[in-house]
């Protein structure tokens, strides 16, 4: 019985010997396979921490394994280099990285394993690494597993300008960096927009309005003496220049013209808007206008206009109600404050660390409170008064009277005489101790912390600057500072090319996109410091480039050079080499700014309260506590229904409802980038908002009674579309559309009633036509040419 059983034991191993042989052979090769350097995807040469291996460990590691040491696991760092080569907790001879062996590394031993009960990340986690990331790992170790900081943490300096040929191209040193960006990828920049197409976007772009017919003839008729640069210089000093560049601030700053929470009464902050305004049109560098906000109120004698900038820190949204714990929500307005700071000028998460450590960011909870000491100091109560004295503005606060207007603050549009009170920053006398809290419970106090900044951004230093907000703004503009330069200046290339050159604008972290230019990031960040903070100058290198007047779509020389634009969208799907313009849609702003500005009805008075233009019935009502002078929405009348829609009232419980549908921010909070969206919401809005009719009315109104007296005496339909579409329109085009206009007004010559009633939108007076059927004919033309794709884009 013995001899079959050692006979069939014998087959058995000779059966699985094979099968062990190849799974030796596998484990043997599987390093190499891994790490090999001829990969199909095409690992690159130098695989760098920063930019190739850093974004793996952050999305897949940090979360259990980084700085958070609350939920830290099997006390493992991996965002640190002492962690990461430590040796392992349960096998002190084992290390997790040994460099230049991946093997003998533990990190590459469970990213690599097919055992799931050691891989990492752990299946249950629903997170798991790509063969090509497990093998930029191996090659990273490989050649010697070097730790870097974070990108943004490392202080920019001016890189040199890397070598290009196609020097006729290049107007400055923008244009340097994208050519030779777009030539490693086989790219070539397309061929500049044509003057029309590039007046229209730089317009909008400097100034939030369409260039007036005057500058369209000026700039675009040939032989014209007027310069590309004239047109930008002359743009740049427009007072709408302010307005333009103070919209997206007030987004970042959450100005409203309420206090937000339930009962959401009255805030009067508009005279801080219009010093806004007034800063970007005086050109205050970006130090001084971000140390006035700051800490304007800190500064030595400081002025009415320094304290009126401080207002910056008190937007943010205060509690009317009856019945709430006024430390509770004192707490919040500091909070909020803090955040703001972080995400506004460091571009940082800080609201991660307000309750533990911040889980990817190197921004400990101790951090976090550090910073909020600094906005802890404001002599405010969580809870003043009832909805009425609120109104008024808690303190502290300033009035400004009519004298100061005349006198100092001539800057705000003030018509009435009575006193404005607006809310400003003051800081008691004796200094408030702040202390950590659990879990972020105002409740829940433990130590007590010092005035400071997290030191793996810049250390702050006590003995350099003071222990208050002066001393923390003049921390953001140290020349060491790795991330104030950055931050704006990717900000301002968001407002001209849609997105910026690090994609998350309000997330320079670990979490956040790499910098798709980052030694144009750079540059700009160096330069712009070294030309003293100058916010137009910078403004101005950005739309003289040959890279901002590029053609905006899929045609051009590029596409003939590529074979189509079809080839190109496949290079570079998202043009982030930027060798073509991408088409960008207006802002909710911009939108109706166009329809106002192209009609004529625009009021551009600069300043002066908030306004309420048209607004479907019942939305305030309907939402309201039943309290306050904003009970009900009670609609404006005369001009005031024609400002420029940076001064539309924001009620922060019930937005504007057109401007949420273009995608508006709710100034609940800081936001630093708007996403666009496209909904029929959007169309519905064009055809139907009573702004829009009125002004299709009213322009139809002028042309047809002969009142917008045009040069050449032009075709009032091509007026129209110079007016709304900044161009001439093609022959084929004006066909269609007079076309359209005869159809119309056979239609309209035949229906009266309807006539009249198209002609009673808006309350505009009403401009006497010849032949009433043929102006209702001309407004739905002109009504069309709004609704246009193109109307509705900058290009």
């Amino acid at each position: 019985m013995a001899r079959p059983i050692r006979l069939y034991k014998k087959r058995l191993f000779l059966l699985v010997l094979p099968l062990l042989l190849l799974l030796a052979a596998a484990a043997f090769f599987v390093f190499n396979r891994q790490a090999a350097v001829a990969d199909p995807e095409g690992l690159p040469e130098v695989v760098d921490y920063n930019y190739h291996i850093r974004p793996i460990l952050s999305d897949r590691c940090y979360k259990c394994h980084g700085p958070d040491a609350n939920k830290r696991e099997a006390d493992l760092r991996l965002d640190t280099e002492d962690g990461a080569y430590a040796a392992l907790k349960d096998d002190p001879k084992g290390h997790v990285i040994v460099p230049t062996d991946p093997i003998a590394s533990a990190l590459y031993q469970r990213i690599s394993a097919t055992d799931t009960s050691i891989l990492m990340p752990p299946p249950s986690s629903n997170l798991h690494l790509q063969p090509r990331e497990i093998r930029l790992i191996a090659k990273w170790i490989k050649q010697g597993a070097k730790f870097k900081p974070h990108w943004a943490f490392i202080p920019p300096i001016k890189p040199a300008l890397p070598a290009v040929s196609n020097k006729d191209w290049v107007k400055n040193e923008i244009d340097v960096f994208l050519l030779a960006a777009m030539t490693q990828k086989g790219l070539k920049p397309s061929e500049e927009a044509d003057k029309e197409r590039l007046l229209k976007r730089v317009s909008i772009d400097l100034t939030g309005l369409p260039p007036a017919l005057s500058l369209q003839d000026s700039f675009t008729t040939k032989g014209s003496a007027l310069s590309y640069e004239q047109v930008v210089d002359q743009l740049l000093a427009s007072p709408q220049y302010g307005e333009k560049m103070a919209v997206s601030w007030l987004d970042l700053a959450r100005y409203a013209d309420s206090h937000g929470y339930q009962d959401d009464g009255l805030r009067t902050m508009w005279p801080w808007r219009e010093w806004v305004i007034h800063a970007f049109n005086k050109n205050y560098s970006y130090e001084q206008f971000v140390t006035w906000q700051l800490a304007g109120d800190l500064l030595p004698n400081a002025t009415l206009e320094q304290k009126l900038a401080s207002g910056f820190n008190r937007n943010h949204k205060i509690t009317q109600e009856g019945g709430v714990i006024p430390e509770e929500y004192r707490i919040e307005y500091v909070t909020d404050r803090t955040n703001t700071f972080g995400k506004a000028f460091l571009a940082l998460t800080y609201e991660c660390a307000k309750c533990h450590d911040h889980k990817y960011d190197p921004i400990s909870q101790k951090d976090y409170y550090s910073t909020f000491a600094f906005f802890n100091q404001v002599d405010e109560k969580g809870f003043f008064g009832d909805i009425t004295v609120a109104s008024l503005g808690d303190p502290p606060n300033m009035k400004i009277t009519s004298k100061e207007v005349d006198s100092v603050l001539q800057f705000i549009h003030k018509t009435d005489t009575a006193a404005v009170t607006v809310m400003i920053m003051k800081d008691t006398v004796k200094r408030r101790a702040t202390r950590l809290l659990k879990r972020g419970a105002y409740d829940q106090p433990a130590d007590t912390v010092v005035f400071n900044t997290p030191k793996a951004v810049l250390p702050f230093d006590s003995n350099q600057y003071p222990n208050n907000r002066l001393g923390l703004a003049r921390w953001l503009f140290s020349k060491k500072h790795p991330l104030t330069a950055r931050v704006f200046v990717n900000r301002v290339w968001q407002e001209f090319f849609g997105k910026g050159l690090v994609k998350t604008s309000g997330d320079f972290g670990m979490q956040g996109e790499l910098p798709s230019h980052p030694e144009l990031l750079d540059w700009l960040a160096a330069d712009f410091m070294e030309h003293g903070w100058d916010v137009k100058r910078l403004v101005k290198q950005i739309v003289m480039s040959s890279t901002y007047k590029q053609v905006a779509g899929e045609g051009g020389m590029q596409g003939e050079i590529l074979g189509g634009g079809n080839r190109r969208r496949q290079i570079d799907p998202e043009n982030i080499y930027l060798s073509r313009y991408s088409r960008t849609r207006l802002t909710a702003e911009e939108q109706r700014d166009l329809v106002l500005a192209s009609s004529g009805l625009l009021v551009r008075t600069i300043g002066g309260p908030s306004v309420k233009p048209y607004q479907p019935r019942g939305i305030w009502e309907a939402s309201t506590s039943g309290r306050g002078q904003l009970q009900k929405y009670v609609q404006d009348h005369g001009d005031s229904l024609y400002r420029r829609t940076m001064y539309t009232f924001i009620k922060r419980t019930v937005p504007p409802p057109a401007m949420l549908v273009f995608d508006a921010s709710n100034r609940d909070q800081c936001e630093v980038r708007r996403l666009r969206t496209s909904t029929p919401l959007q169309s519905l809005v064009m055809l139907n908002d009573p702004q829009v009719l009125e002004a299709a009315r009213v322009l139809g109104q002028k042309l047809e009674g002969g009142r917008l007296k045009v040069q050449g005496g032009r075709n009032p339909i091509e007026t129209a579309f110079r007016l709304i579409a900044c161009r001439r329109p093609s022959s084929k085009e004006l066909a269609v559309l007079e076309e359209y206009y005869e159809e119309l007004l056979v239609n309209f010559k035949k229906q009266p009633e309807k006539v009249k009633r198209m002609l009673s939108q808006g309350e505009y007076k009403q401009l006497p036509t010849p032949d009433p059927a043929a102006t209702a004919a001309l407004m739905q033309v002109i009504h069309t040419i709004y609704n246009m794709d193109e109307s509705q884009n900058k290009n």
